[in-house]
């Protein structure tokens, strides 16, 4: 059978060709619907399976998958194991965990269920302080140096607050989304932040199942279905430094114990991003208030350009209708139809040659000088041409920006009046 390619964002590498896997049709909730009876069982919503493969790590996902039809913060997600074997594994995990811990650790479990994990490092290290996060976790309750919080975790807020030594998270990452931008996430916190915390991660590992067509493994609430490549991509995407990488429980669980690296160029494009946005809230501000001067002078104004960076310009800056009703555009096409949003009728250019505007106001200034020859080309008046740069409206020929071009230094503007 030929593999059919289809477009869809692989939530472990972020790659956008997968392939069919497995179609299941629709099931049930299979772990978070608890129904109340055979009735209640039988009514239940139906819920499309379709896995599909990513072509690039391998990774297995439903392509169908909605949070927002699982109940996480109404049912709990009971993971029940008491074998023999099971228990081995998660032993010898909380010794690896508890080798790695200073003598007063602060550790955080991001879906701590019913709290014996975290309990257990409790006992352990007892002077350290343990918080665990989960919405339908163990009843919300502070004991000594162990508290739950039936909350989701925050990356940043709560790596700022906690500063842990420890953020382990076993079994959870499988039912999000978007597992990828929640590592990036964690690691983005400890860029901003500054603290950089050992994380220990832990998933069901697909590999078997892929080997042997078992497809038992395909229900709704495991939206992922990691293989040891798609986990391992994941992480090596995220900005992390791998301490160790492993299998548990006879190879169905792949664990990787990593430290949030996080970067330095991510602090820096925030920081920028940051100064931006106060820059541009302070440019709104200043440049409607140049305009409600230019309208209470009784010039009259004419935006040239009615569409795309223009239609943007006078939503930015409240360019009304009723204050500033003169809208112009090169193009005839344009003529007769109306500015999106602001409703301004778009006039020719050539209105420009009968009624002549004092102000010609040019909000695309990458345009703005070929704006300006043809201006003079054709003959239109006015007496100034205005961009915004800097925050502010500047004269286009003798203000202080980059848009001038040397052969166009000497446009000549005849006086409108």
């Amino acid at each position: 059978m030929r593999p059919s390619a289809e477009t869809t964002t692989c939530p472990a590498c972020g790659y956008h060709v997968a392939v069919l896997l497995f179609d299941g049709g629709e099931q049930p909730l299979a772990t978070l619907g608890w129904p109340a009876s055979a009735e209640d069982a039988r009514s239940m919503d139906r819920l499309p399976l379709r896995f599909v493969r990513c072509v690039d790590c391998g990774h297995v996902f439903n392509a169908a998958f909605d949070y927002t039809r699982v109940p996480y913060s109404e049912k709990p997600n009971r993971m029940f194991n008491r074998g023999a074997e099971w228990s081995v594994f998660v032993s010898q995990l909380q010794s690896g965990m508890l080798d790695r811990l200073p003598p007063q650790p602060t550790v955080v479990e991001i879906g701590h269920g019913e709290g014996h994990f975290l309990r257990v490092l409790r006992d352990a290290r007892p002077a350290g302080r343990y918080i665990g996060f989960d919405p339908n976790g163990t009843a919300a309750s502070s004991e000594l140096s162990l508290e739950f919080r039936n909350s989701l975790f925050e990356p940043e807020p709560h790596i700022l607050e906690f500063q842990p030594d420890l953020i382990l998270s076993r079994h959870v990452l499988e039912h999000l989304s978007d597992p990828l931008a929640f590592i990036q996430r964690m690691t983005f916190a400890a860029s901003m932040t500054g603290n950089h915390p050992m994380l220990y991660l832990e998933v069901p590992c697909i590999d078997r199942a892929l080997g042997t067509g078992r497809i038992e493994d395909f229900y709704y609430e495991h939206n992922s279905h990691f293989t040891t490549e798609s986990f391992s991509r994941m992480l090596r995407r995220s900005f992390t430094a791998i301490d160790a990488l492993g299998h548990g429980y006879n190879g169905e669980v792949v664990y990787a114990f990593l430290r949030l690296k996080g970067s330095l160029e991510h602090v820096e494009r925030a920081e920028s991003a940051a100064m931006f946005r106060e820059f541009s809230d302070l440019a709104r501000g200043a440049i409607a208030l140049e305009l409600a001067n230019l309208y209470l002078s009784g010039q009259r104004v004419a935006i040239w350009g009615g569409t795309g960076k223009s239609a943007a310009f006078m939503h930015a800056f409240g360019v009304d209708a009723g204050r500033f009703p003169l809208v112009v555009d090169s193009d005839p096409g344009k003529a007769g139809t109306f500015v999106p949003g602001t409703g301004q009728c778009i006039q020719h250019r050539d209105i420009l040659k009968q009624h002549p505007a004092s102000i010609i106001l040019v909000p695309p200034q990458w345009r703005a000088a070929d704006i300006a020859r043809e201006i003079e080309r054709e003959g239109i008046r006015c007496e100034t041409i205005l961009i915004e740069h800097g925050g502010r409206l500047v004269d286009f020929l003798t203000g202080e920006h980059p848009y001038r071009r040397q052969d166009h230094a000497s446009v000549h503007l005849a006086s409108a009046f």
